[in-house]
């Protein structure tokens, strides 16, 4: 089961800290988040990335979905 996390129209550290939240608690599967700007886009890329994850990034009209997969 994916977990969500729509961080849509949060600014940076809270898309960061929702993020590394769920996937503090998971040890694998998908994680979808929202973001609503470049910069959580890079910030949570950033975070998953270290901690193992693979990213994959799509645009949803005026808003970024970032896949996390592990």
């Amino acid at each position: 089961m994916a977990r969500e996390v729509d961080a849509r129209g949060l600014l940076c550290p809270e898309p960061v800290l929702l993020t590394k939240q769920a996937l503090d608690n998971m040890n694998g599967g998908t994680v979808k988040v929202l973001v609503s700007n470049a910069a959580s886009r890079e910030n949570v890329s950033r975070l998953a990335e270290n901690k193992g994850w693979r990213v994959e990034i799509t645009n949803q009209g005026d808003d970024i979905l970032l896949i996390l997969i592990k």
